[in-house]
């Protein structure tokens, strides 16, 4: 039998298999991009709040590191001050603390979405596979993760060394400095480093996010059988979908005697094909067809239409060319007009007589049916 390889897989993923992947919690996703947006946040928070950061921490340095005689003696005074020093602490940091948390829920939106799922907390023996394992290892994927390890590394470090030797000659005048210029300095220059070399992962990540997005498309692509295998699952067994087609033929057909006692006339073959009319006088459309059908079905609507009074006519090209031409509920083509006009006229002027206990008018005859519909039922009886 054939193997479902990854060669196999040459369809993309429908919109179900899409569904059920992410239900399972297998979405595109970027680490690159995160980390990314997390230290470019962390870089503009503290080139927007690093000076007042500094400036405070000073501050707290100043107080934490004072020495106060009476609260060496006394230990509720030494807890006080250290709960107060690290309170402030957590406070200076807390809009960082914000920025952040707000990039860690943010970011992965971007690519994937929110995704909740536990199956992937389920232990699964693919994952202590020694052949897994070593497919892993030797895959796309880990050579991919492999050279953005060294991209980074090289960027990294380059972009460093760039901003260090540029600030060299601030560096080296640091300790003829007074304490609180050096803290400002040394901040200053430690976030622009950080701003730098976060920037040049925007390389890293404008190859990683098309290389996730593709990687994801092909660990979900499908074989021909697998989308077989849906269409069935999804549209039901042959044999399924044919009982319940039948089953919504039976409803319809016995909707469709229902309308057939409201009919002004059943026109028939006599015996193959009826089809009910039904005329509203006092309406400005085309008469409508409420009921038709053939052989079986034919019988039980003369049936019904015997049982409920319903005017019969005999006229078989008019019976078939009704049949083929108008659906259920629908009026009929203007080309068939001029002959069920003659046909309504004549049931109307029946009933007038019978109430009347007139003569009976005489019924038409040589209806006016197009030639397209009779040469379509000499070809019909051919075959």
């Amino acid at each position: 039998m054939a193997t479902d390889s990854a060669q196999d897989r040459t369809e993309e993923a429908t919109p179900k298999r899409k569904a059920d992947s992410r239900k399972k919690g297998q979405v595109p996703r970027s680490k690159e991009l995160n980390t990314l947006t997390s230290l470019l946040a962390s870089g503009i928070g503290m080139l927007v709040f690093g000076r007042q950061i500094i400036d405070d921490l000073i501050s707290i340095l100043r107080e934490g590191l004072s020495f106060r005689y009476d609260a060496a003696l006394s230990d509720s005074l030494i807890s006080m001050q250290i709960t107060d020093t690290v309170t402030k602490f957590l406070l200076l940091l807390s809009p960082l603390f914000v920025l952040l948390a707000a990039t860690a829920i943010l970011s992965p939106m971007s690519l994937g979405g929110w995704v909740f799922s536990t199956s992937q907390l389920a232990p699964k023996m693919e994952r202590i596979s020694l052949i897994k394992g070593f497919g892993r290892i030797f895959s796309s994927k880990s050579l991919m993760e492999l050279l953005k390890a060294v991209a980074k590394f090289v960027l990294v470090g380059s972009v460093t060394f760039f901003v260090i030797s540029q600030a060299l000659d601030d560096i080296f005048i640091l300790p003829l400095m007074p304490l609180a210029e050096v803290f400002a300095s040394t901040g200053m220059l430690f976030i622009w480093c950080f701003l730098g070399f976060s920037s040049v992962l925007i390389l890293v990540v404008l190859v990683d996010v098309p290389f996730q997005l593709w990687d994801f498309r092909r660990q979900i692509r499908m074989t021909k059988q697998e989308i077989k295998d849906e269409m069935k699952e999804t549209d039901g067994k042959p044999e399924v979908k044919s009982a319940i087609r039948e089953r919504q033929q039976e409803f319809s057909r016995q909707r469709m005697m229902t309308q057939i006692p409201t009919a002004d006339v059943v026109i028939t073959n006599p015996t193959h094909f009826a089809v009910a009319l039904r005329y509203e006088q006092s309406g400005t459309g085309a008469p409508k067809v409420v009921a038709k059908g053939r052989d079986l079905v034919a019988t039980r609507i003369r049936k019904v239409a015997e049982e409920h009074g319903v005017a019969l006519f005999s006229a078989p090209p008019l019976a078939r060319a009704l049949y083929a031409s108008t659906d259920i509920n629908a009026e009929i083509p203007g080309n068939l007009f001029l002959a069920v006009a003659q046909v309504l006229a004549y049931i109307f002027q029946l009933k007038k007589a019978t109430v009347n206990h007139a003569s009976a008018p005489k019924p038409p005859i040589n209806l006016s049916v197009p030639g397209e519909y009779t040469r379509q039922q000499t070809e019909e009886d051919k075959v």
